[in-house]
């Protein structure tokens, strides 16, 4: 007697477009790339395609016989003109387990950020919670006290080096609130270079910038340089 299970066929299939993918590590069941600053994690919003998921879809499919088998699972974000390293599941149990973890902050995420000015301090813990700017564009976050749905957000930072006009920090992120190293940074008067949005002390820059007609789209200066998990199967650390 012999008995096979088939396959759910995906109920929704993400377009896979070729594009160069900076493979950290690989095994059956996720991948870690080190992710270019300019490309979306996922399709959200105005940004559908040409994003790592796409990316990843099409590698996936040169790895399988039949297309979408194997579909690239988000299991955290970086901001668009963030660099640095992401893991991403190939099936739904790494998915599904990684997930949990990761709500459960066994993990562990350091940034590499260049500052406008010198920090008058060595290292630091910034605890101030974060939620949504209240009024105009709602995609931006603050750590103001009128915030909307504000949630808690630990940083630590270091000063790793001084330079004249900027400084050279490293973040480790005690929880993972979106723009968090941003907008911590960008309270206590230290904003991250190039940031299109977030100026000193919770200041919001007008952007886009133009010259002439045509708009200036800068990448802010940081890194996720560190990323440590438990593998979802073999339950193994993994540090890249």
């Amino acid at each position: 007697r012999v008995s096979l299970k088939l396959i759910e066929p995906p109920d929704k299939l993400l377009e896979p477009i070729d594009l160069p993918l900076e493979i950290v590590y690989e095994d059956p069941w996720l991948i870690v790339v080190d992710k270019p600053a300019g490309l979306v994690a996922h399709p959200v919003g105005d940004f559908q395609d040409a994003t790592l998921s796409n990316a990843l879809q099409h590698y996936l499919d040169q790895h399988t016989r039949y297309k979408g088998t194997l579909r690239p699972g988000v299991v955290h974000r970086l901001d668009r003109m963030t660099s640095g390293l992401i893991v991403t599941a190939k099936e739904h149990l790494s998915h599904r387990l990684l997930s949990i973890d990761f709500q459960h902050g066994k993990l562990a995420k350091s940034y590499v950020a260049l500052v406008e000015g010198s920090p008058g301090f060595e290292q630091r813990l910034i605890d101030l919670p974060i939620g949504q700017r209240p009024g105009g564009n709602s995609v931006l976050m603050s750590a103001r006290p009128d915030a909307k749905n504000s949630r808690p957000a630990k940083t630590k930072v270091r000063v790793i080096e001084r330079f004249p006009r900027h400084s050279l920090i490293e973040c480790i992120l005690f929880t993972g609130r979106n723009h968090q190293i941003r907008v911590h940074l960008s309270d206590i008067g230290y904003p991250i270079a190039g940031d299109e949005y977030y100026g000193p002390h919770g200041m919001i820059r007008k952007s886009p910038r133009f010259e002439g007609d045509e708009p200036v789209e800068e990448r802010h200066a940081l890194h996720a340089a560190s990323l440590g998990f438990f593998h979802p199967i073999l339950r193994e650390w993994m540090q890249f």
